[in-house]
C-alpha cells in the first residue's frame, strides 16, 4: 500500500529523509483507517509488515502496526526513488532545473545522481520478492510509495520494465496480490491481482 497524505506531497517537493515531514493530520487518519480495516481482515493470518525508511512510510505502518499489535521493520528496498541528498527538500522544478541531464529514460537517469527507472524497479522488486518468500504461507503489508506499487506490476505480474500506460495509486490504498506457489521458484509463479488501489472509504 502507498503511505497516507504527506507533507511532501501537499509542498510539492523532493521527499528524501530530510525533505519528508511525515503525514497530514488527514494522511494520519488514512493510516488508523487502514490499520482498523486491515486488522479486521486478517484475524486468525500471520502478518508481518514492513515499510520504507521514509517518515511518511514509518508512520503510516505504525498506525497499521498499533492496529494489529505487530512490530513492523523497515526495508529501504522499499523506497521510491533514491535522490542525491543535494535535492532532497527541493521543487520538482529546482531538481530539474538544477541537476536535470539531457535525454533520461528507462536506462537513463533524469537527473544527476538519481537512479534510473530500470534501477529503481530491479531494487524494488527484489525487495517485494524476497519479502514474499521470506513470509510466504502469510500475509505480508508493505507500506512504500506510489512506486512500489506500481512495480508490483513487473516484480509480480512480470511486466517489462517500460508500461504502456500509467497507474493512479491514491494515498492509503491497498492493492493485494496472492499466490500460493513459492514467489521465488522458476519458472516464475502465477499470481493474482485480487484489488489494486483500494482506498479506506471503498466497500470491501
Amino acid at each position: 500500500m502507498r503511505h497516507g497524505d504527506s507533507h511532501h506531497t501537499r509542498d510539492g517537493v523532493i521527499g528524501g529523509p530530510r525533505g519528508c515531514r511525515g503525514l497530514t493530520d488527514a494522511g494520519r487518519e488514512q493510516a488508523a483507517e487502514a490499520g482498523r480495516r486491515i486488522a479486521a481482515e486478517t484475524v486468525g493470518e500471520r502478518v508481518s509488515i514492513h515499510s520504507s525508511v521514509l517518515p511518511r512510510a514509518v508512520e503510516t505502518a505504525g498506525a497499521i502496526s498499533a492496529a494489529l499489535g505487530l512490530p513492523f521493520s523497515q526495508d529501504c528496498g522499499l523506497c521510491t526513488w533514491h535522490t542525491p541528498p543535494e535535492a532532497d527538500g527541493l521543487t520538482h522544478e529546482e531538481f530539474a532545473r538544477r541537476l536535470g541531464v539531457e535525454g533520461g529514460g528507462v536506462y537513463r537517469p533524469f537527473q544527476e545522481g538519481n537512479e534510473t527507472w530500470a534501477e529503481v524497479v530491479t531494487r524494488t522488486s527484489r525487495t517485494v520478492t524476497d519479502l514474499a518468500h521470506r513470509h510466504r504461507g502469510g500475509t505480508v503489508v508493505v507500506v512504500g510509495h506510489a512506486e512500489t506499487v506500481e512495480i508490483s506490476f513487473n516484480a509480480l505480474g512480470l511486466m517489462s520494465v517500460y508500461r504502456p500506460f500509467d497507474l493512479k495509486v491514491s494515498p492509503c490504498s491497498v492493492t493485494e496480490w496472492v499466490t500460493e506457489q513459492d514467489p521465488v521458484q522458476w519458472p516464475p509463479p502465477r499470481w493474482t491481482l485480487v484489488r489494486f488501489n483500494e482506498t479506506p472509504g471503498t466497500p470491501a
